[in-house]
């Protein structure tokens, strides 16, 4: 078969029909198939939906003079449309300064009631910098054991064009960070904005049980980029997230934010009871945690809790807990396959193998639901 360069020599690329490229030298590669239409799992004690919830500990490692940078930050606040946000160079923006204190000062501490009180675990995606600036915060992490502190890199800035040596070193010193004012160093990474190194430095630097740095799919993956070195990604959310609350378009008041929640939870438990299980993350800003907004979460806490073992209600490390268990390629359970074996290969038709193949999937998927140690709690 020629290549599509020899047939179309204007508009021809090496890449055209594939439906997995890119990767190669480190570099993610993209695959655009990934589980196909039924993916074969099953969460544990039978839930339909893993929800996952998010805290990003953000406040006082973002871009600042007084931190260094040549520039003041600019994004995700409660700045008002007619506002000008640019970054200022060389110059403090106290105004944004005062609204990511309010996330460390009033936000943290009232997300942290909310859940405990109702004891309902969390993964931070906590930042290194802002850590240390906050050692109250820090010894209220510690002491929720039914809570996962996962990195979210030494600073929250854009990596984008951060050297490699840099970033290799922030993400060390994150896990130092983690080691001394938590007592343990994080298994799961999300450094939000990321550079095309950062996945490869994280499996380099080792010691991960997952990373989030991917919105590709509703259930977690293996990631075969890295030679000899298999990586799970659990995908993480831009959508079910507070964020949007300070996006043009975006959520206008708690009310909407709750709704859209219960919305998506509701249809995944039905995908669920058609036999089609997901994971649901929700992302949540301490400093956009104001009484009126979490209101309506508090109100979808309990929305979700009234569906008692159909919600697994989790943290990012349980989930990777569960899915090397039983989804691992390595042999062990179940493991998920996607629909192309090879790179390039588009989905072939479906056979009476492939079917017995599935039937014995499933089969352990029966054998994994009824195993409960170590799967966490289901609310």
């Amino acid at each position: 078969m020629s290549s599509a360069r020899e047939t179309w020599p204007l508009s021809g690329h090496e890449n055209d029909r594939l439906c997995k490229y890119g990767g190669g030298a480190g570099i993610p590669s993209r695959d655009l198939l990934g589980y196909g239409p039924s993916p074969a799992v099953v969460w544990p004690k039978g839930a339909k939906v893993a929800l996952s919830f998010v805290m990003n500990y953000e406040e006082g490692g973002e871009r600042c003079t007084l931190h260094g940078d040549s520039e003041s930050e600019s994004l995700l606040s409660d700045c008002l449309p007619h506002d000008d946000v640019s970054p200022l160079a060389d110059q403090r923006n106290t105004v944004m300064e005062s609204l990511y204190d309010y996330g460390a000062r009033a936000g943290f501490w009232r997300l942290h009631s909310l859940f405990t009180k109702r004891k309902v675990p969390l993964t931070v995606f906590a930042v290194g910098m802002a850590l240390e600036r906050n050692p109250a915060v820090c010894l209220a992490l510690r002491e929720q054991p039914d809570w996962e502190v996962a990195s979210h890199g030494y600073r929250w800035i854009n990596y984008h064009n951060v050297e490699e040596d840099v970033e290799r070193e922030h993400i060390r010193r994150a896990i130092r960070i983690h080691e001394q004012l938590l007592g343990k160093r994080p298994v799961g990474m999300y450094q939000g904005k990321v550079s095309q190194n950062t996945r490869r430095l994280v499996v380099e630097e080792g010691g991960f049980k997952y990373d989030s740095d991917s919105y590709c799919d509703d259930l977690p993956y293996w990631n075969r980029d890295y030679g000899d070195k298999l990586h799970l990604t659990i995908p993480y959310t831009l959508t079910e997230n507070d964020m949007r609350y300070t996006t043009p378009n975006g959520y206008p008041n708690g009310d909407a934010f709750g709704r859209d929640l219960k919305e998506t939870l509701r249809y995944m438990v039905e995908e669920g009871r058609a036999g089609h299980q997901r994971m649901m993350s929700v992302g949540l800003h301490c400093r956009l945690s104001h009484p009126g907004r979490d209101a309506a979460l508090a109100e979808f806490l309990e929305f979700a809790k009234s569906y008692g073992r159909e919600v697994w209600i989790c943290t990012r490390e349980q989930i990777a807990d569960y899915w090397m268990e039983h989804h691992s390629p390595k042999g062990a359970g179940s493991p998920m396959k996607t629909q192309h074996d090879n790179v390039g290969e588009l989905p072939r038709r479906t056979s009476s193998r492939d079917e017995e193949s599935t039937d014995s999937a499933e089969e352990g998927d029966e054998k994994a639901k009824s195993e409960d140690d170590g799967d966490g709690d289901v609310i």
